[in-house]
């Protein structure tokens, strides 16, 4: 059964054309993957749907008869003076209405007038009856409970749960969001990258209730474990088209792969059946103009109807544009890391007790761990933004550090991009500009301020620079969060060809499965080591290793 369906849609905002033409169903059971780069319409096609957006006028949004629709956006809007637990609660009102309404009718039967006369009391009894029955379908007594299994399932504490969201993170309000919009229950739910900021728990919690979920979902999502998890169908928005395939991402890439390389084939047989036909038309239009012959004219005008008749085959853009990345490195030391012993303390909190760990040349280590398990505070230990209480850390004589931080805090927010580069390197603006053009930069955005940039903008010239740094020893917090897949695969890629060391902070299963060759752990302070990558750690992890 269709929920909701695209006929014909098109949207312009300001002089900018995001896509034209477009239809889609949308199955009551389907759960689909929504992807494309970054800039490709993903976000503005969601709240078009939501009636944020209005199509151009001759395209439609249908809803199918009862259907209800719920969105979550990059960035939730929420009462900053409610508590995270209250804006949570607060996702399904009608919970709240049937707990006043039983309270009022319990109230009533309570009054003289109504248990002393038996026509009030059985209508009474009747309406208490149905709000009851309505309330425990809701989950009753147990909702509260629910939404707070919900939010710590997410990854939001309890104690976090109680502040005002005005006071938590993008990231905080972000779990609540999502925790009300799963409680409204709507028919099909729109989900804007739930999963960033997520930890692996917290990714984990988040698969089990989309695949649980008894109605339409369409997520857009850069986790690329994740749409192989949850997703029956993948829709690709891609040059203004959709793309609509059956089954999980991998299964897509690999169709994908073989459709382009058919159509590629088909187009070229083909192109080379046109030149033929052209040489023909032109032979005879030859013929008839040396020859004066009405016979060969007509024979042409009748071959070149035929030829414009001709279905075309699309050629298939085969290499899309993609950032260039090379992280070069150079050999080092081979003890490139040890730390021993470490502690860090913040007021009472002790988020390292004692932390020890070694890293050689060549190493590709996955820093793994809950939320607020202090993975960040150990890079910025070892980067000395904060000295250890105790403990030691010792980097090897010829090491050079490359920091990519989470929150892009190590760029200067009021500088240009051209700035920045030249300020990292010394070369011409010329030179800045092209450079800044292999990661995917215009002229136009290479001369804005930085602070003006995307998430994912901010990430490309992030990488640009660590290039430009020339460190043989990468420490990297989160660097796919604002990627597209595309990015992320040339990031993978640079990263396998990388002459250096990298530690490497990430809640990425498939990015940490393409790059690491060992896993450390960080729980209750300390770390665990596992070796090979985050499938092998999963296995180790199911065997109690």
């Amino acid at each position: 059964m269709i929920a909701l369906s695209l006929n014909n849609v098109s949207l312009v905002l300001g002089a900018r054309p995001i896509f034209r033409g477009l239809t889609w169903e949308i199955q009551h059971d389907q759960r689909v993957g929504l992807i494309g780069p970054n800039g490709a319409g993903k976000s503005s096609l969601l709240k078009l749907i939501v009636g944020e957006h209005a199509p151009e006028p001759g395209g439609q949004v249908v809803r199918a008869r009862g259907v209800t629709v719920g969105y979550l956006a990059q960035e939730p809007e929420l009462d900053p003076e409610q508590t995270g637990l209250a804006a949570a609660l607060a996702g399904n009102p009608r919970v709240a209405e049937l707990e006043a309404e039983l309270a009022r009718l319990e109230h009533k039967l309570g009054d003289p007038a109504v248990y002393g006369d038996e026509k009030a009391l059985t209508r009474t009894l009747a309406q208490q009856a149905a709000a009851l029955e309505e309330y425990e379908a809701l989950g009753g007594e147990h909702y509260h409970k629910r939404v707070r299994a919900m939010l710590m399932g997410l990854g939001l504490s309890e104690a976090d749960s109680g502040r005002p969201t005005g006071a938590l993170s993008g990231g905080q309000k972000k779990l609540i969001g999502l925790a009300r919009l799963l409680l409204a229950a709507p028919s099909v739910l729109l989900l804007d990258e739930p999963d960033n900021h997520l930890d692996l728990p917290g990714k984990a919690y988040l698969e089990t209730l989309i695949n649980d979920y008894p109605g339409a979902v369409v997520v857009i999502s850069h986790d690329r474990y994740l749409l192989d998890a949850v997703v029956t169908h993948i829709t690709e928005i891609e040059d203004g088209r959709l793309t609509t395939f059956t089954g999980d991402y991998t299964a897509f890439i690999n169709d994908k792969e073989e459709r382009l390389a058919r159509q590629d084939q088909m187009f070229r047989v083909q192109q080379r059946e046109i030149t033929r036909i052209e040489l023909m038309i032109k032979r005879y239009a030859i013929w008839a103009k040396v020859y004066d012959n009405e016979k060969f004219a007509k024979r042409a005008q009748s071959i070149q109807k035929r030829l414009d008749k001709l279905d075309r085959i699309e050629k298939p853009v085969l290499e899309r544009k993609r950032m260039e990345l090379a992280l070069s490195g150079w050999r080092g030391s081979n003890k490139v890391l040890e730390v021993t012993g470490v502690v860090k303390r913040f007021g009472s909190a002790q988020p390292l007790r004692g932390v020890s760990v070694l890293l050689r040349h060549g190493e590709r280590v996955g820093l793994i761990g809950a939320n607020g398990a202090g993975k960040s505070v150990l890079l910025r230990t070892l980067i000395g933004q904060y000295a250890p209480d105790a403990g030691e850390v010792k980097l090897g004589p010829s090491v050079q550090l490359g920091y990519y931080a989470q929150e892009h805090e190590t760029l200067d927010q009021a500088q240009s991009l051209l700035e920045a580069v030249r300020r990292a390197a010394r070369i011409s603006e010329e030179g800045a500009v092209a450079f800044l053009k292999r990661y995917l930069f215009s002229y136009q955005q290479a001369t804005q301020r930085i602070g003006d940039l995307s998430g994912g903008e901010r990430s490309r010239l992030q990488l640009a620079l660590l290039v430009l740094s020339g460190a043989n020893f990468l420490l990297l917090d989160e660097p796919t969060n604002n990627l597209d897949i595309a990015s992320a695969e040339v990031l993978e890629e640079a990263l396998s060809e990388f002459e250096g060391t990298v530690l490497v902070i990430s809640h990425d299963r498939y990015f940490l499965d393409r790059t690491v060759n060992r896993i450390v752990e960080l729980e209750d302070g300390r770390l665990t080591e596992y070796a090979g990558n985050y499938a092998d750690y999963v296995g180790q992890k199911g065997r109690g290793a």
